[in-house]
């Protein structure tokens, strides 16, 4: 009876080891179950990828958990993060490794969304934004989803002769860096790709602009500022692009990111229009990695995504999922010698201490 008792005590351990290893995967996973992949039903590799990122932010995942369920069948199939809260709680519920996106993948098609074809990471991510933003009917939830990812910049445009100034607010979800700086050289880290982003452009000769104050077309000065920073950031590294009479080329060279990044280290006062409360916050560590191999014509996309309990890394390779290191990350910062290389094309970052935690 001892005996027994020992070793019920000790698979007592073990079972409780097992759960709290696999809240630290979910955060607010079911306990008979932890990370779970997701089946590639034919080139679905980018939307799988996306629907992790997703799904391990427990700020979203909150969010999707209050949504409005949809009054009849019909609404249902057609509702995106009625679809995806389905497909979350199939993957907590589940005993398998992984589960089919099929229902999901459906609902997507009925809103143009091509299944069988291979998507932009960066496009796709639109795409889905818009579909769940619309589709939330609760104002309240919406403006918690636009707070968690909405970017604010301000666009401004300065004549150089006479200084007047016109401006206009605008917000983005993915911030569009650059792998190339203004005189076509290859930029080297991540900071100077921001740098570069938030630097001004001379507008001179046949680019000049009209000066409402000058009444004539002026030498001017165009840039962006940066006004507001969301909880979760997303950072879209432009390597795909095309030049003229040519099919569209990968850019594949390192590109090296930091675990933690701080814009007041990285941007001027010049390129920042906030109050210095909201720059207090602007501390942000690694959160995820949505990751190319291949080629811009043909390739195969995986996350990486980082627990927000116990900090581990994980990476989710359609149906595969496995615990990885930072080391590995840092295989993803590319090489401009293996052009079928892993390369970092989507880069997610989470503020470290919000003054105003997302609820």
């Amino acid at each position: 009876m001892k005996a027994a008792a020992e070793v019920e005590k000790d698979t007592g351990k073990v079972m409780k080891n097992r759960d709290q290893k696999l809240i630290s995967v979910y955060g607010v996973a079911d306990l008979n179950n932890g990370a779970i992949g997701l089946y590639n039903t034919g080139l679905s590799c980018c939307l799988n990828s996306l629907l992790q990122v997703f799904f391990m932010n427990r700020h979203f995942t909150v969010i999707l958990r209050r949504i409005t369920v949809p009054f009849s069948s019909a609404e249902q199939r057609k509702n995106v993060p009625y679809q995806m809260l389905l497909l979350l709680e199939e993957m907590q519920r589940g005993k398998r490794e992984a589960v089919y996106p099929l229902e999901l993948s459906r609902c997507l098609s009925l809103h143009g969304v091509e299944l069988f074809v291979q998507h932009d990471a960066a496009q796709l991510l639109l795409i889905l934004w818009n579909l769940i933003k619309s589709q939330i009917t609760n104002m309240d939830l919406v403006e918690r989803l636009t707070a968690l990812y909405t970017i604010w910049v301000q666009e401004y445009l300065v004549c150089q002769r006479c200084s007047f100034e016109t401006n206009r607010d605008s917000h983005m979800i993915t911030l569009p860096l650059p792998m190339f700086d203004s005189r076509s050289y290859l930029l080297r880290t991540l900071e100077d790709s921001l740098q570069c982003f938030f630097q001004p452009e001379q507008l001179t000769g046949n680019d000049m602009c009209f000066c409402e104050q000058c009444k004539q077309k002026t030498p001017c000065l165009q840039g962006t500022r940066l006004k507001h920073l969301p909880l979760t950031l997303t950072l879209h590294l432009k390597r795909f692009y095309c030049k003229k009479s040519t099919r569209t080329q990968k850019i594949s060279h390192s590109l090296p990111f930091p675990q933690s990044l701080n814009f007041n280290d990285i941007l001027t006062q010049e390129q920042c229009h906030t109050d210095a409360k909201d720059k207090v916050d602007w501390q942000y560590d690694l959160f995820a990695v949505v990751a190319h191999l291949g080629s811009a014509n043909f390739g195969h996309y995986c996350a990486y995504t980082r627990s927000l309990t116990d900090h581990q890394w994980y990476c989710f390779n359609d149906s595969s999922v496995c615990q990885v290191s930072w080391d590995d990350i840092k295989c993803t910062y590319g090489n401009a010698d293996l052009r079928w290389g892993e390369t970092a094309y989507l880069l997610v970052y989470m503020k470290k201490n919000p003054q105003q935690p997302h609820p």
